[in-house]
């Protein structure tokens, strides 16, 4: 039977499905701080946590593709619900690769320069999902651009911390294979920073049109 409520959908269901996607984002990077702060103390490393969030989010972002396929009245334009999705997927994902970089590296990491890098990946986390988290409120902008204010600011100091340790690494102990493996670490770290980036920008865009 044709249901006009199941076309016309419930404007929560995105929102819940968006702020799940940062939440696992969030989660993401939290368990970077831990598994680097596990390898410095010589615990065993598991990267089964880091798997199973980034299916989780897969399994969220496949979900917010089929209900705009079976909803017809959404809370915010479908290009941006999906832009978003997209950009939030991409975290957990990158955090992974790093991970499993990290699980396979035999070497000494710079412990103090990465957790620095996975610190401030942490706070641009968390304000991308206290932005994703405001949507459902309306449009405040205030609240809004102070948290994009805090999330540039991460980018911004993860890109003068990566500067930071690959001077270090041109100028350490370290033979050549070792700092090929470290540069490209470093790098995909604060790719990571960028990724959450994007997403503060697609909820700072999706603000703007709606205020």
């Amino acid at each position: 039977m044709f249901s006009l409520k199941k076309l016309l959908g419930k404007e929560d269901k995105f929102f819940d499905l968006l702020e799940a996607s940062a939440e696992e984002a969030r989660a993401s990077t939290a368990l970077l701080g831990r598994f680097l702060k596990e390898r410095a103390n010589g615990r065993p490393t598991n990267i089964d946590d880091f798997i199973h969030t980034r299916r989780k989010d897969k399994r969220i972002t496949q979900q917010i593709t089929e209900a705009l396929c079976r909803t017809f009245v959404t809370p915010l334009e479908r290009e941006d619900i999906e832009a978003l999705a997209f950009a939030l997927y991409r975290i957990p994902k990158m955090v992974e690769k790093i991970v499993e970089r990290l699980a396979i590296y035999p070497g000494r990491l710079p412990q103090a320069g990465l957790v620095r890098q996975s610190e401030l990946l942490q706070l641009a986390a968390d304000n991308v999902a206290f932005m994703v988290g405001e949507l459902r409120k309306g449009t405040k902008m205030d609240r809004i651009r102070e948290a994009n204010d805090k999330l540039q600011y991460a980018e911004g100091e993860a890109d003068k911390m990566m500067l930071q340790l690959e001077t270090e690494l041109y100028h350490g102990p370290y033979e050549a294979k070792d700092v090929i493996f470290l540069f490209q670490l470093f790098e995909m770290v604060e790719k990571s920073v960028d990724r959450c980036r994007d997403a503060g920008n697609v909820v700072f865009q999706i603000v703007l049109k709606y205020s």
